[in-house]
């Protein structure tokens, strides 16, 4: 009963306009006052938050995912992509989800990802003659692997919540990434072949993919060497993030010669603000899962589960449910933040990998990220392209489909994600 009054109560401030955060932490704060707790807890619990080594590498992902966008870099791993597979049935749509990967492998951010391939692939796919619902849905889609393929801002997040490793996370995100790539590719290229709503490009010379590939080149490497930094264990995520902000300096600004002062003061400036708006639904957060937990609310959800709730397909298949209801009014921070607490404890009573367990919620936030009314993948490509939020939307229920396939698959195969961090 307790938690139903707390939803109700959660749900009631949203809908008035209350921000998360506030939402979040005067919940979290009148519960320990209504239970007798001390309400000293509350800052205690913000002060703890904040002083996490690991919430470090937010803002410095999110300084390199900014200074990368205003250098022009996807720009350029458009434009190398699209030399090597332009050619082919879709090609245009099959260049924007491999450029969406490799952004994503560089930055960490959805909607840094979608903004940035989407500034790029609209107008030339939609002059190319694709429909623009598809277009429109495959960048919002695209831009979603940003927070799976690692690094990813959602899943330190996660991490740090539920006090597992980041880099394990990061190897676990690997497998489904590829996957939902593949979905995704092959997906485009049937409907290119079906609909036959595209023009064809010619094949690039090799003089061209060569000229392309070098621009691209630094870009890559820069994805490497984070990638392979963290698995090789040469440096921590937070490590990481520091070594991609240089390294993306010396690429925007030495190499490429495309980053500006006022480039880089607009870069600061806007990850400073979107550094601010998640540390403090992290913090507020924190008073709230403080209060669940003196409330014993994971227990006594846990105890629930293990009396009504035959086995844990029909565990995660309810969980699925009641994620994809919350994607609807929730944005992706905000979700981890509130059901990662009520929810791991009961999940890792069932026998779920914790591991496994946060990147299928990754998976589900993906899912939160292209759904309307708050997808806000949604909103970026409606003004990237100029275009109304209603056809944007449209566009994008095949891919969500495709993402709720490929938890199925994970579900099915949890190796998919355990593989590569445990057994290889």
């Amino acid at each position: 009963m307790t938690i139903l009054l707390i939803i109700a109560v959660l749900f009631s401030l949203l809908l008035v306009g209350v921000p998360v955060a506030f939402a979040l932490g005067g919940i979290g704060l009148g519960m320990l006052i209504l239970g007798g707790f001390s309400p000293l807890m509350a800052p205690q619990a913000i002060l703890s938050t904040l002083d996490g080594f690991i919430l470090l590498a937010v803002p410095l992902f999110l300084l390199m995912s900014n200074v990368l966008l205003k250098g022009g870099v996807g720009r350029d791993l458009f434009a190398a992509v699209q030399a090597w597979v332009g050619h082919w049935p879709g090609g245009l749509a099959v260049a924007t989800i491999l450029s969406c990967g490799l952004f994503a492998a560089i930055s960490g951010s959805s909607v840094a990802t979608a903004a940035t391939i989407g500034t790029v692939a609209i107008p030339e796919m939609v002059s190319r003659g694709y429909d623009r619902r598809f277009v429109f849905g495959l960048l919002a889609a695209g831009g979603t692997l940003g927070i799976l393929i690692p690094p990813s801002i959602p899943m330190i997040v996660f991490g740090f919540v539920a006090e597992e490793s980041v880099i394990a996370l990061f190897l676990a995100g690997i497998g489904p990434g590829l996957l939902l790539v593949s979905f995704f590719v092959i997906f485009s290229m049937v409907y290119a072949r079906l609909s036959g709503r595209y023009t064809q490009m010619d094949k690039a010379s090799w003089a061209e993919r060569k000229a392309s590939t070098l621009r691209a080149l630094p870009s890559v490497s820069l994805a490497l060497l984070i990638v392979g930094g963290l698995y090789s264990g040469a440096f921590t995520p937070t490590e990481a993030s520091a070594v991609g902000f240089i390294a993306a300096i010396a690429i925007t600004a030495l190499w490429l010669r495309r980053l500006t002062w006022s480039g880089f003061f607009e870069a600061v400036k806007d990850s400073a603000v979107t550094t601010t708006a998640i540390l403090i639904i992290i913090a507020a957060a924190k008073v709230f899962g403080k209060a669940l937990a003196l409330y014993r609310v994971p227990q006594d959800i846990s105890a629930f589960i293990a009396m009504n709730i035959d086995g844990p397909i029909v565990f995660i298949l309810i969980v699925s449910l009641v994620l994809l209801i919350m994607g609807l009014v929730f944005e992706t921070l905000s979700m981890i933040l509130i059901m990662t607490p009520v929810l791991l404890p009961a999940a890792m009573g069932l026998g779920f990998d914790p591991i496994w367990f946060g990147i299928y919620m990754v998976i589900m936030v993906e899912c939160a990220l292209i759904t309307p009314p708050v997808g806000l993948n949604l909103y970026v490509i409606q003004s990237v392209a100029k275009a109304s939020l209603g056809e944007v939307a449209a566009g994008v229920w095949p891919f969500l489909l495709m993402m709720l396939a490929c938890v199925l698959v994970l579900i099915a195969i949890p190796d998919l994600a355990l593989y590569i961090p445990f057994k290889w």
